[in-house]
């Protein structure tokens, strides 16, 4: 069994969810990236919108297992105007070079971003392991479940083969068998 670790940011509790899901299948460990300054409320919107459209990295803290003792990572994030939120940009500005394999589910509202993983791609100099979307609707009713259990299905298989393909990535739509 591979040793994997679900490290998520979340400003609406929705990305938590998932990460919750997630460890629940699977009883990995879960660690949480939150922003130093409170994003509460009309102004920490503002603060959002904001970071997204400059690219900016607000300061985070980090409180959970070191990346680098695990054989894989799968970060979850929200999606803020298209782009990947920045909590999570700064998280991998610092720590980037001691990732393991990653996995990335981008949680969105309604329209998101089909090139987060791209984004996290480009923040670590390598293609992502896998990568998928669901959206808010998907985690309140429970859809996004079944995609879930095919990350774990990616995640077991990681390092098996030299020839495997990346970056492996799932639709919106209903999830597909990866066999």
């Amino acid at each position: 069994m591979k040793k994997v670790l679900v490290i998520f940011h979340s400003l609406t509790g929705t990305s938590r969810n998932v990460a919750k899901l997630l460890c629940a299948q699977q009883g990995w460990p879960m660690a949480e990236i939150t922003t130093v300054h409170r994003r509460a409320g009309g102004w920490g919107n503002l603060l959002c919108i904001v970071d997204s459209l400059f690219h900016l990295r607000p300061p985070i803290r980090y409180d959970g297992p070191h990346p680098a003792d695990f054989d894989a990572v799968v970060l979850i994030s929200p999606i803020w105007l298209m782009r990947l939120a920045s909590p999570m940009r700064s998280f991998l500005a610092d720590r980037r070079q001691r990732l393991p394999e990653v996995a990335v589910v981008s949680v969105m509202g309604g329209t998101g971003s089909p090139d987060a993983a791209e984004e996290v791609g480009r923040w670590i100099g390598r293609p992502v392991a896998w990568s998928t979307t669901v959206t808010a609707r998907e985690v309140e009713d429970g859809r996004c479940a079944e995609r879930m259990q095919a990350l774990a299905a990616v995640l077991a298989t990681l390092g098996e083969s030299q020839e495997m393909a990346r970056p492996v990535a799932l639709p919106l739509d209903a999830p597909r068998s990866l066999a």
